[in-house]
């Protein structure tokens, strides 16, 4: 699929308009909740099954009574900060940012914040959050697998994504043998032709805190990417360490294939080297893990300026998906965004159990945001009431 050149505004400089009058931020809570999860979800990244799904719920009220809701991070010791919002303007979004990227040095990725900032600043404006940057309302969602399976039920999942109409299908790697990861690939490109892209991830960028297994070195990555760009793989993502620079930089010059990674990677600095020594053709930073809305809508027009994909991780639930969605239909567009997809083990009721309406895309793969103000979408109040725990871990 060629990449779509971008055809919006800028994303930088912006800075709400009032349409309305002064409020304060009056009051932050933040609130834990855990899914039991039966049978567990095997995710292709944990070596622990997963028999919760938790999900941290920010909100932000003003003093009419509006309220912003943001999720992504545990956000554990957020309340030694709040005090930083209280009594300010919620349209400040610069100045929170700027005070969010203070507090992210010193302690864990405060980035649901923003986008509750930003849900609650299209509350006062009676804007969506998309229309607020500036750009568009539809993006293509690309399926994105997390099971381990065997090759001939991958192969089924490869052609019930291709007939539900998604362009697109990223397949994890990181069974117990790279030939067995392989022979998945093989297998789903000759069931579906041409007819799917395919995307895989090699998960070496980081690890869960209790998987000791080292990433993959510079030789080995290259023989994987030159038996994926010979199965026309779309990207391969995340084949080195984070933190290897110089050895992505190096790959890249050695295969075709494009080279994606960046979704936990946290700072401006960060993404600013990772572009200025070629390490990605695909940057996905995820707006509730990384920079926020606030953030990455400049480092969009960043890549996007570079001749490079911009096009977020969204694996979380419901509200992260539509904050990224949001922000890239928003700002420079994408060839598909990610859309977490793996039913049974994970469907989009299980990924957006904390929302009214679950996220949907259409039978040719397009999600359409609606024109309700900031995020659009409405917390189960009923289903968190019965899900509120003390902590957000996946067990």
């Amino acid at each position: 699929m060629p990449r779509q050149p971008s055809s919006r505004g800028s994303a930088s400089g912006l800075q709400p308009d009032r349409g309305t009058e002064l409020s304060v931020i009056t009051k932050i809570e933040i609130t834990h909740h855990q899914l039991p999860l039966d049978p567990p979800f095997p995710a292709s990244w944990d070596t622990q099954p997963r028999t919760k799904f938790p999900a941290t719920i920010v909100r932000v009220y003003d003093d009419q009574g509006r309220v912003g809701i943001g999720s992504g991070d545990a956000m554990y010791g957020f309340a030694d900060y709040q005090r930083y919002f209280i009594g300010h303007d919620p349209l400040d979004l610069d100045r929170h940012a700027a005070v969010l990227a203070n507090i992210e040095f010193h302690a864990g990725r405060p980035w649901p914040m923003d986008v509750a900032l930003w849900d609650l600043a299209g509350k006062i404006r009676d804007e969506p959050i998309w229309q607020m940057l500036g750009g568009g309302n539809r993006i293509r969602a690309y399926a994105s697998s997390g099971v381990h399976r065997p090759v001939a039920a991958m192969v089924e999942v490869a052609q019930r994504i291709m007939r539900l109409g998604f362009p697109a299908l990223k397949v994890r790697f990181g069974r117990p043998t790279i030939d067995e990861d392989l022979a998945v690939i093989k297998a789903v490109r000759d069931a579906v032709g041409g007819g799917l892209e395919l995307m895989v991830d090699c998960n070496q960028g980081w690890r869960m805190p209790w998987d000791t297994q080292q990433p993959w070195g510079i030789d080995h990555a290259t023989e994987v990417a030159e038996q994926l760009e010979a199965e026309r793989v779309y990207w391969m993502e995340e084949p080195l360490h984070r933190g290897d620079y110089d050895g992505m930089t190096e790959l890249r010059s050695r295969v075709g294939i494009r080279i994606a990674g960046g979704e936990l990677t946290r700072e401006p600095y960060e993404f600013r080297e990772l572009l200025d020594r070629g390490c990605f053709d695909v940057f996905q930073p995820d707006a509730v893990c990384s920079m926020g809305i606030s953030g990455l809508r400049h480092l969009a027009a960043e890549v996007d300026g570079a001749g490079k994909i911009f096009t977020p991780h969204t694996w979380g639930n419901g509200i992260g998906v539509m904050a990224n969605l949001h922000l890239t239909a928003g700002t420079v567009g994408a060839p598909f965004i990610e859309f977490p997809f793996d039913p049974p083990e994970w469907s989009t009721a299980r990924r957006d159990y904390i929302l009214t309406e679950t996220i949907e895309a259409d039978n040719e793969g397009w999600i359409t945001l609606s024109d309700q103000p900031g995020l659009g979408v409405t917390l189960d109040e009923d289903v968190l009431a019965a899900t509120v725990t003390g902590q957000a871990t996946f067990a």
